[in-house]
C-alpha cells in the first residue's frame, strides 16, 4: 500500500512538473525574440522574470544548467489593469472655477412601505400580525462649512434617500440617512424671490426638504376589534421643492473701483491674499478675500470685487452678479486710478452706481485710496482730488508699498468704529 501511495505522489510530481514547463514555453514562445539561445542569461524589457532554478534541465542546443530569465508580461501572467479613478479636484483648485449662484430642486426621500404579515411558528397556531412598519425618506440639509468657498460643488438635483421596508416579526424599516449640501458661509436660500435663510455662520443648518413617513404594517392595526388586520399602508412621498442659492462674500472692507484701478494689486500688497494681477482691464473675474493680521491678534476681512463699470446697476458688465458681494461689507474703500485725466469724477460715479443698486450702501462708512502714486503725474492731482472729496484722501501704491501702514491702521480704525456704534442686529461679523 506504501509502494502505492509513493508511486501516486511521483506521478502527481511529474504532471505538476509538465505544466509549469508548458507555462514557462508559454511566456517564452509570445515575449522572447527569434533565436533566442536557452541557458544564457539574455532579459528581455520586461517589467517582472522568473528564474529557473539552477539545476533544471537546459533546453536547446549547447545549453547548460545556466540560470535564466524568463518574461511574466504575457497575457497568462499579468495582472487584471483597471481604470484609474479620476480624483476629486481640491477645493483650492475649485476657486478657479467661482460660483455663486445655483438653482437647485430638491426631493425628500420617500418612505418605506408597511409589510402585512402573520407570526408563524410552531405550536403557535394564532400568532397574530407581525408586520412591522417601513422607515422613514432621508431629508435634505444645507449646511454652511467655511472649508467651500464657491458652489461649484452643487448639483442641480438632489434625491434624499428612501427608507427601507418593514419586515416580519415587528421588524421596522431602516430610515433613510440625510443628504447634506455643503455651501460656504454668506449663503443665501431663496424661494421665488423670498428669502427663507441667511447661512452666515460656520456650522449653521437648514432643512430644505423632509423626507416622506413610512407606512404601517398591520400590526399597527390590531385592536379588540380587529384582531387580524389585513391592511398595510405605503411610504408617503418626500417634500419636493426649488430653491435658488446665492453666495454673498463675508468681509469687513470691500475693495470699490473700475476696471484696472489696481484694487487686486493694492489687497496683495496689504494681505497674504494673490490674486491674479495684469495690465489689462477685468483681471478679476471673482471676488477674493484677503485676511490682515494685527498684533492684538484680531483679523480683518478685505474682499476684492470685481471692476464696475458705468451702468453696473443695469446689469452691464459684470453687473449686478457681483454688485451683491459688497452687500455684506462693513465699510468701504473707494479705490481711484490717479493716471487717469479726472479721477475725482470716479468717485462719483461710484457712488451713483451703489445708490442705484441699494441707497444704503452709501451710508456706510468709507475712505477713498488714491492708487498709482508712484507715476509722476500723479502728485499734481492728489492736491486737486483733496480739495474736491470732503472725506479722507489715502495716497497709496500698490506697486511699491508706499503708505500701505497708513491704510492698514486706518481700516483697523473704521473696524473696531463699527463695533463701538453698535447696531440692533448685533455686533459686526468677527472673521
Amino acid at each position: 500500500m506504501r509502494s502505492f501511495l509513493r508511486i501516486v505522489e511521483r506521478i502527481t510530481r511529474c504532471v505538476m512538473n509538465f505544466k509549469m514547463l508548458r507555462f514557462s514555453l508559454r511566456c517564452l514562445s509570445k515575449d522572447t525574440p527569434s533565436g533566442f539561445m536557452l541557458g544564457q542569461n539574455v532579459r528581455v524589457n520586461t517589467p517582472s522574470v522568473f528564474r529557473c532554478s539552477p539545476g533544471a534541465t537546459a533546453w536547446g542546443p549547447g545549453a547548460t544548467g545556466a540560470v535564466r530569465d524568463l518574461s511574466t508580461s504575457c497575457s497568462l501572467c499579468a495582472k487584471a489593469r483597471r481604470k484609474g479613478k479620476k480624483a476629486e479636484l481640491s477645493e483650492k483648485k475649485l476657486t478657479r472655477y467661482f460660483v455663486d449662484q445655483r438653482r437647485v430642486k430638491m426631493s425628500g426621500g420617500s418612505g418605506g412601505k408597511g409589510l402585512c404579515s402573520f407570526h408563524s411558528e410552531p405550536r403557535k397556531e394564532w400568532g397574530g400580525p407581525d408586520g412591522g412598519n417601513g422607515g422613514d425618506g432621508g431629508s435634505i440639509i444645507i449646511k454652511a462649512d467655511r472649508v467651500v468657498k464657491s458652489l461649484v460643488r452643487v448639483v442641480p438635483v438632489y434625491k434624499g434617500e428612501d427608507g427601507e421596508s418593514g419586515g416580519s416579526k415587528n421588524c421596522y424599516g431602516k430610515n433613510g440617512g440625510p443628504t447634506y449640501i455643503r455651501v460656504p458661509p454668506g449663503t443665501l436660500v431663496k424661494e421665488e424671490g423670498e428669502t427663507l435663510v441667511d447661512l452666515s455662520e460656520h456650522g449653521q443648518e437648514f432643512v430644505a426638504v423632509f423626507g416622506g413617513a413610512g407606512g404601517k404594517g398591520n400590526r399597527f392595526f390590531l385592536s379588540n376589534e380587529n384582531r387580524a388586520p389585513m391592511t398595510a399602508t405605503p411610504g408617503d412621498l418626500g417634500e419636493e421643492r426649488v430653491l435658488q442659492l446665492e453666495l454673498r462674500t463675508m468681509a469687513h472692507a470691500g475693495l470699490v473701483g473700475f476696471p484696472n484701478a489696481g484694487k487686486s494689486s493694492l489687497l496683495r500688497a496689504i494681505s497674504e491674499a494673490r490674486p491674479a494681477v495684469a495690465d489689462y482691464p477685468f483681471t478679476t473675474l471673482n471676488p477674493h478675500v484677503g485676511v490682515i493680521k494685527y498684533e492684538d491678534y484680531e483679523h480683518l476681512a478685505v474682499a476684492d470685487i470685481p471692476g464696475i463699470i458705468r451702468g453696473a446697476h443695469l446689469n452691464r458688465g459684470l453687473g449686478i452678479s457681483f454688485l451683491r458681494h459688497i452687500e455684506r461689507c462693513r465699510f468701504f474703500l473707494f479705490v481711484l486710478d490717479m493716471s487717469a485725466a479726472e479721477p475725482w469724477t470716479q468717485l462719483q460715479q461710484l457712488r451713483f452706481e451703489l445708490d442705484q443698486y441699494d441707497p444704503d450702501l452709501s451710508q456706510r462708512p468709507h475712505a477713498v485710496v488714491a492708487n498709482k502714486m508712484d507715476l509722476p503725474e500723479a502728485r499734481g492731482k492728489l492736491e486737486t482730488l483733496k480739495g474736491v472729496v470732503s472725506q479722507r484722501v489715502i495716497p497709496v501704491s500698490a506697486l511699491t508699498g508706499e503708505n500701505t501702514e497708513e491704510l492698514i491702521l486706518h481700516l483697523r480704525e473704521l473696524y473696531d468704529g463699527g463695533f463701538q456704534e453698535g447696531s440692533g442686529d448685533g455686533d459686526p461679523f468677527r472673521w
